[in-house]
């Protein structure tokens, strides 16, 4: 009898260790970087200081569209931006980003050549005002 309950005995803890090792194996695989807790990918270098990380990356990890959708628009050295086409980047960043309250205000070519320019509340209190490199189009937050 004595041999019988030590039998029984091992064979329940050999059976009850493989398939805790089964069911160990069996646990989904963890996710991929950039899951809950892990910083948000790379910011594209297209947006700038347009890019809000939430809104240009959808679930899965993907831009909004491929950089190869606009492969025929090729980027120049220099930019030759002007006052008035700062302002259509500056409207059309808003536009993007689904803001049609704001407004654009102050485009003007500032004495080191920089480009500034103002967001604003439909009522004309300024949110944040920038300068853009007419160059290279680089932003810089100044207030």
């Amino acid at each position: 009898m004595r041999k019988t309950i030590l039998a029984v005995m091992a064979v329940l803890a050999l059976g009850g260790t493989t398939t805790g090792i089964l069911i160990a194996d069996a646990q989904p695989a963890p996710p991929p970087p950039g899951g809950p807790g892990a910083p948000p990918p790379p910011r594209p270098p297209w947006m700038g200081w347009m890019h809000r990380d939430h809104a240009r990356w959808d679930r899965e990890g993907r831009r909004p569209f491929s950089p190869r959708t606009f492969a025929l628009v090729y980027r120049q050295e220099d930019r030759q931006l002007t006052p008035p086409d700062v302002q259509k980047i500056a409207e059309a960043f808003l536009l993007w980003n689904g803001n049609h309250t704001w407004k654009v205000m102050n485009v003007a070519a500032g004495s080191d050549g920089s480009i500034g320019f103002s967001l604003a509340t439909q009522e004309g209190s300024v949110i944040a005002s920038f300068t853009m490199d007419p160059h290279t189009g680089r932003i810089t937050r100044t207030g």
